[in-house]
């Protein structure tokens, strides 16, 4: 299906939040997800189903000064 992720239009196979940040190899929990501008917690990520069209933020903190 065809989402995007950050600004960027992609062609993923997942379903779920959580089989999203595995097939893009996000590692960790340090970070947050916004899906349709919601941000979900890291409960609902297994559970929140994408649909073609979403639009995906992927936060990451970043140090510096």
């Amino acid at each position: 299906m065809q989402v995007t992720v950050n600004g960027e239009q992609r062609k993923i196979a997942a379903r779920t939040v959580d089989a999203l940040l595995t097939e893009l190899d996000y590692e960790g929990t340090h970070f947050a997800i916004a899906v349709n501008f919601d941000v979900l917690p890291k409960s609902r990520w297994a559970e929140t189903m994408l649909n073609s069209g979403d639009e995906i933020e992927i936060i990451t903190p970043r140090q510096g000064g």
